[in-house]
């Protein structure tokens, strides 16, 4: 089952255009889509969801088609927002079984053995009683995962789930993310590179609502190869270089700018080749120098 998404476009009452003419094709596993806050991931995730309308365009999951069949597409969804709210002072245990009743679970004993297998799933069994208001951000989003799970979804659509955790909580978030990725359909839409990088081998980036690039992360790697090249430079040179060269990126090592630029032809002057890596691929593409 795959999804395809054909010319998909969505302006706002606003003016603003969220998604100009989107076709992507998402298959089984971990597909991560970047770019920066506006690109246009939220919008195309919400739509996804089945949460607003798109003005033009088509999407389909398998046989169905998601943006005029929208209870089918519900029942076989699983989504994780950028942020969701929850019933004070209600427990885990209690909040996930409401949430599986309301997604048409009725039978008592079936829902209990559900959530008590998604809790140990996300690693919550043993918090299982204490209140989900009360959860540290990298345990509510692990509840997130929990919610979004229930019914044995075939698409789950997760955005920037792992904004705000720390190194220990995004670990355990990966592995999650991981292993349900290994049998269904996962869209991570994130501006963390390394969140692609660590759990898609399929991605597409973003920006001003248009689709920049879409393929596999290695295809990304290997359009940079041997292109990008690093030199540390002062802080009073920057503007210079900016001006003389195509750089992709800079950011400040050891108190001085460690800038990364793109050239297909050989550059000295104290430039050493970089390892390329999905950071100057993503940069790169946003600025339209690949």
């Amino acid at each position: 089952m795959d999804l395809q998404i054909k010319n998909l476009s969505k302006q706002y009452s606003n003016g603003v255009v969220a998604l100009n003419d989107v076709s992507l094709t998402i298959g089984k596993g971990m597909f991560g889509l970047l770019g920066p806050n506006g690109a246009g991931k939220s919008s195309l995730m919400r739509t996804l969801a089945t949460l607003q309308d798109a003005d033009s365009g088509t999407v389909t999951l398998g046989e169905i088609d998601v943006l005029n069949d929208k209870e089918s597409v519900r029942k076989i969804l699983g989504y994780l927002p950028q942020e969701f709210g929850v019933y004070p002072r209600t427990s885990a245990i209690e909040l996930l079984d409401h949430l599986a009743l309301l997604k048409g679970f009725s039978n008592r004993a079936e829902r209990k053995e559900m959530v008590n297998q998604l809790l140990v799933k996300t690693n919550l069994y043993e918090l299982r009683k204490k209140s989900v208001s009360s959860f540290s951000g990298g345990m509510r989003q692990r509840f997130g995962i929990a919610q979004s799970l229930i019914g044995n979804p075939k698409l789950v659509i997760v955005d920037e789930p792992t904004a705000g955790l720390d190194p220990g909580e995004r670990n355990r978030f990966y592995n999650i993310l991981s292993e349900i990725g290994e049998n269904i359909i996962v869209i991570l839409s994130t501006h963390i590179v390394q969140d692609v990088r660590e759990l898609c081998t399929r991605m597409a980036i973003m920006n001003d609502g248009k689709v920049l690039f879409s393929g596999n992360t290695d295809d990304a790697l290997l359009s940079v190869k041997g292109k990008v090249w690093e030199k540390k430079v002062e802080k009073t040179e920057l503007p210079a270089y900016q001006e003389a060269y195509k750089i992709v990126s800079n950011k400040l090592v050891g108190g001085k700018p460690l800038i990364h630029v793109f050239s297909e032809t050989t550059l000295n002057d104290g430039f050493l080749r970089a390892e390329e890596t999905l950071e100057d691929v993503f940069f790169a593409k946003l600025n339209q120098l690949i």
